[in-house]
């Protein structure tokens, strides 16, 4: 590429559960290693040669920088000889980023590491169930994505976006001048409610970063109507300089979150101030597809 959140709960949310992991999963393969987008995590799987043992194991671990003193578990739900480990690294303020890394010995004797990257609450069930299915093969071919883009499956429905766009990271279109957003399906409403709040304190915390407004809009989003919060962002310092190199100075974002055709969403869209933007509808031409604000 060019750049590269179970929790049953007794409310309207429970109405929008989602249990069927294929239902929520998108797939990517690119340059040896696969991609995962699942419930607002970022996930990859990589096949070693390596053997299952310490001699082989030894130096995964190092590539994955786990030391002799992190807790190797075995996870019993895991339906191979495996090794499961956790870390945590603080991203910014009080946001802390979940590692969980399933290092796994596949049918072929070698090792496949799963590892799961999240922010906000994990769901070690889901987790469980991805690695049994990857290990066994058995992710439908309905869930892979092209590298190559020229559409993209949105929640269901097929969205046209020409040859300028590209994915910048599974489930992250990038169309220059057009704008950009990344989504995610999650098992539930909360879920996604939780992930756009997260990537919002994230943004808000970022060093040589201003937010210099923020308010709750209407918008129609696929057709629904609900809110958004919408953020102007602007740049100081190298991020500024980084910005210039585009001419933008200031970026709008939108954070959605929304069951849209039965499937809980969690979506971020995001142009800058000089992009190809729309005078009636106040969007750029990738915004417009998905998005009218009131």
């Amino acid at each position: 590429m060019k750049s590269l959140k179970i929790i049953l709960i007794f409310t309207s949310v429970f109405a929008y559960s989602q249990s069927n992991i294929f239902d929520r999963l998108s797939v990517l393969d690119n340059n040896g290693k696969t991609w995962y987008n699942i419930d607002g995590y970022s996930v990859t799987s990589e096949v070693f040669n390596n053997s299952f043992d310490e001699k082989g194991l030894k130096k995964i671990f190092k590539k994955h920088n786990i030391t002799e003193t992190d807790l190797k578990i075995r996870d019993e739900k895991i339906d191979f000889n495996n090794y499961f480990i956790t870390k945590k690294q603080n991203i910014a303020g009080n946001i802390f980023q979940t590692n969980n890394y399933y290092f796994v010995e596949n049918p072929t004797n070698t090792t496949t590491v799963v590892w799961f990257v999240k922010n906000g609450i994990t769901d070690r069930e889901t987790e469980e169930e991805l690695v049994n299915r990857i290990i066994k093969n058995q992710i439908p071919r309905e869930n892979f994505v092209q590298l190559q883009i020229q559409s993209i499956d949105f929640v269901g429905r097929k969205i046209e976006l020409g040859n300028s766009c590209y994915w910048s990271y599974l489930n992250t279109v990038q169309c220059p001048y057009f704008g950009e957003m990344n989504w995610s399906i999650h098992k539930t409403l909360e879920d996604a409610k939780q992930s756009v709040e997260n990537q919002f304190n994230i943004t808000k915390t970022r060093k040589n970063t201003k937010i210099a407004s923020e308010n709750i809009v209407d918008v129609e989003f696929e057709g629904i109507p609900t809110k958004a919060k919408k953020v102007i962002v602007e740049f100081t310092g190298v991020n500024s300089a980084l910005a210039g190199m585009s001419g933008g100075k200031s970026l709008t974002v939108y954070y959605i979150a929304e069951n849209v055709r039965n499937k809980n969403i969690s979506c971020v869209m995001s142009f800058w101030n000089n992009d190809l933007i729309n005078p009636e509808t106040k969007l750029p031409p990738l915004l417009e597809k998905v998005m009218k604000v009131k």
